[in-house]
Parts: C-alpha cells; sequence; structure tokens
C-alpha cells in the first residue's frame, strides 16, 4: 500500500509514540509524509479522558509547544503538526476526509470491560467510521518519542 498522506492523531502517551514509530516506517516505505496532530478537547474531565491525558493547566500556546516536539525518529520522513480542538473521533475523521488522507495510523489503549464503557473508545470510533484504512498500534512498553 502507497501511504502518500498518514494521519498521526497524538494524545502525548506511549501508545500514540509507538503509532508515531509505525507511522514513520510506513512513510518510508511510502515515501509518504506524515500529518501529526493533537485534538484538544476542554469541554469535560470525561470527555476528555476518552483520548487520553488531561492537561487542563496547559495553553494553548503550551499545547503547540508540547505538539511542535513530537517528530518523527527519522528526519528524512516530511511532516506537519495541526492543534485542533472538538471531539477527538469526530476531528480525526473530518481531517482525514478533507485532506485525502491514505492512511490513519493511532494508538489503542485496548481497555476492557467496565474502563471502555466509562473511558470510550476513540480508536473504535475511527475504525469503524474512517473511510480509508486504519491502522490501530497498541504498546506495552513506552516510546523513546515521547518519553519527554
Amino acid at each position: 500500500m502507497k501511504a502518500r498522506l498518514i494521519l498521526v492523531p497524538i494524545d502525548f502517551t506511549p501508545t500514540s509514540g509507538a503509532a508515531l514509530e509505525a507511522a514513520t516506517t510506513l512513510a518510508l516505505s511510502s515515501v509518504g509524509k506524515l500529518l501529526i496532530f493533537h485534538v484538544c478537547e476542554r469541554q469535560g474531565l470525561a470527555e476528555n479522558l476518552t483520548y487520553g491525558l488531561v492537561y487542563p493547566d496547559l495553553s494553548t500556546v503550551e499545547l503547540t509547544k508540547k505538539l511542535a516536539a513530537v517528530v518523527p525518529s527519522d528526519k528524512s520522513v516530511p511532516y506537519e503538526h495541526r492543534l485542533l480542538s472538538g471531539s477527538p473521533a469526530g476531528r480525526i475523521l473530518d481531517i482525514a476526509e478533507s485532506e485525502h488522507v491514505d492512511l490513519i495510523v493511532l494508538g489503542t489503549h485496548g481497555r476492557r470491560g467496565i474502563d471502555r464503557v466509562l473511558m470510550g473508545s476513540v480508536a473504535e470510533a475511527v475504525v469503524r467510521r474512517a473511510k480509508c484504512p486504519v491502522l490501530a498500534v497498541k504498546a506495552d512498553v513506552p516510546s523513546a518519542v515521547l518519553a519527554s
């Protein structure tokens, strides 16, 4: 599969770091570009928890700096950053369609049972509704990319 544009949602967890590593490898083999982005959702604690970590004290400027530090491990892979606001699954699907993304690579936390019911699953919503292929990456070990 040739993926010219690969969308990589980042929530600053080791799991999204593993997704970035996988996307970097795919971009190298496809001569593709990465679109690395974070969805900032400040409406409610429960909604924020569905996507990963909560950063209630970080301003947009601070989040932009945090996102700018997330880069592919191979410097030859082209990329760009975006910071968006809204519902994580909805924004992932919106940008995938509007940017004509060839592939979405995202981390999944692998929650099951009551945790999944309480926390929701952005990855599941994206896999079910995306119009392009989706690679869901689960990582149990921290990634060097986001370990700062």
